[in-house]
C-alpha cells in the first residue's frame, strides 16, 4: 500500500509523530510518499509534487488541524484517495484521531480494516464577463463576503434558474453538510449530519429578518450573482480566494466524486458533545 503524509507547517510535533507512523507502516510493507517539504521526516520517503500526490498514493495521513486537512482534500479527493486526519490543532472536526490513536489507526487503515465514509462535495465555478471560468472543489463552504468596508452586499441567489432571493447582507455562506458545523453554524445555520446530501445557504447578518438559512437539494444548480456596485470576495474552504466583480456569478453543483474519509472512532453526536458541548445543560 502507498501511504502519503501531509504535515502541518511549523509544527515539529507533526514531524516526530510522522516518523513514528512511517516506521509502523514500513513494518507492514507500505511505501511512504510525501511532498518535498515533508520528506525529511522520513528516512526513505518517495517525493512527489503536490499535483501528483493523489495519483501516487492509496491513502493520505494528515497531521495537523482542519485547515491542513482541507488542503490535503484539495490535493487528493478528486483521485478518490481516503484521508485519515490526526488532530494536532484545536477543534478537529475533520481530523478525527488523537495523537495516542494515530499508530493503531494507520495500521488498521493499511490493512484494510478501517471503514471509509463518503462526504458530499461541491464544485464552485466563477463566471465572469469575458473571463475564463475558474473552478474549485468545496469540502466545507464557499463564502461571499465584503472586501474591506462595512457595506451591505446585494447577492442574487437562484436554484435551477428560479429566484430564491436577492440577499441584502454582509455576505452569503454556501455550505455542505460537512461544513454545517463550521462558519455557517456561527452565522446561525443548521447542523446537518455529514451523511446527508444537501446544500445550505446562510446569509451573514441579513438586513431582512425573513432571510433565514435555507437547505436545498444537492442535485440542483445554485447560482449566486454579485449585484453589488463593487467587487466582493469569494473564499473556498478558507484555502483559496478570488475577487468577484459586479455582474460576476458563481455556479455551485455537487461533484461526481465525494470526499472519502476514514471513519471516526466515535459517532457524529459524540464529536458534537466533545467539541461544542452539544446537548449539555447550561447552569
Amino acid at each position: 500500500m502507498r501511504f502519503g503524509f501531509l504535515l502541518k507547517r511549523g509544527k515539529p510535533e507533526a514531524r516526530a509523530i510522522a516518523a513514528e507512523l512511517g516506521r509502523v507502516l514500513r513494518q507492514r510493507g507500505c511505501e511512504i510518499v510525501a511532498l518535498e517539504e515533508d520528506a525529511s521526516a522520513f528516512s526513505d520517503a518517495k517525493v512527489v509534487a503536490p499535483e501528483r500526490l493523489g495519483a501516487s498514493i492509496d491513502a493520505l495521513a494528515v497531521l495537523g488541524g482542519d485547515g491542513t486537512f482541507l488542503y490535503g482534500a484539495g490535493l487528493v479527493a478528486d483521485d478518490g484517495v481516503p484521508l485519515l486526519g490526526i488532530n494536532l490543532g484545536s477543534l478537529g472536526f475533520l481530523t478525527h484521531y488523537s495523537r495516542t490513536e494515530a499508530a493503531s489507526a494507520v495500521e488498521e487503515a493499511s490493512q484494510g480494516r478501517l471503514p471509509v465514509d463518503e462526504r458530499m462535495r461541491l464544485r464552485v465555478t466563477i463566471r465572469s464577463g469575458g473571463g475564463q471560468a475558474e473552478s474549485r472543489s468545496v469540502v466545507n463552504d464557499a463564502v461571499i463576503s465584503q472586501r474591506s468596508l462595512a457595506r451591505l452586499l446585494d447577492l442574487d441567489a437562484r436554484l435551477d434558474g428560479a429566484s430564491i432571493a436577492v440577499y441584502k447582507a454582509d455576505g452569503l455562506i454556501v455550505s455542505t453538510p460537512t461544513g454545517s458545523t463550521a462558519y455557517t453554524l456561527a452565522a446561525g445555520g443548521p447542523i446537518l449530519t455529514p451523511n446527508l446530501e444537501a446544500i445550505v445557504l446562510t446569509p451573514i447578518c441579513p438586513h431582512t429578518l425573513t432571510n433565514r438559512p435555507l437547505v436545498v437539494r444537492a442535485d440542483a444548480q445554485l447560482t449566486v450573482g454579485n449585484l453589488s456596485g463593487s467587487p466582493v470576495t469569494l473564499t473556498v474552504d478558507g484555502q483559496w480566494g478570488r475577487e468577484l466583480a459586479p455582474g460576476d456569478t458563481i455556479e455551485v453543483r455537487k461533484t461526481e466524486r465525494p470526499l472519502r474519509i476514514f471513519r471516526a472512532p466515535s459517532s457524529f453526536f459524540s464529536i458534537l458533545r466533545q467539541k461544542l458541548s452539544w446537548g449539555e445543560r447550561q447552569v
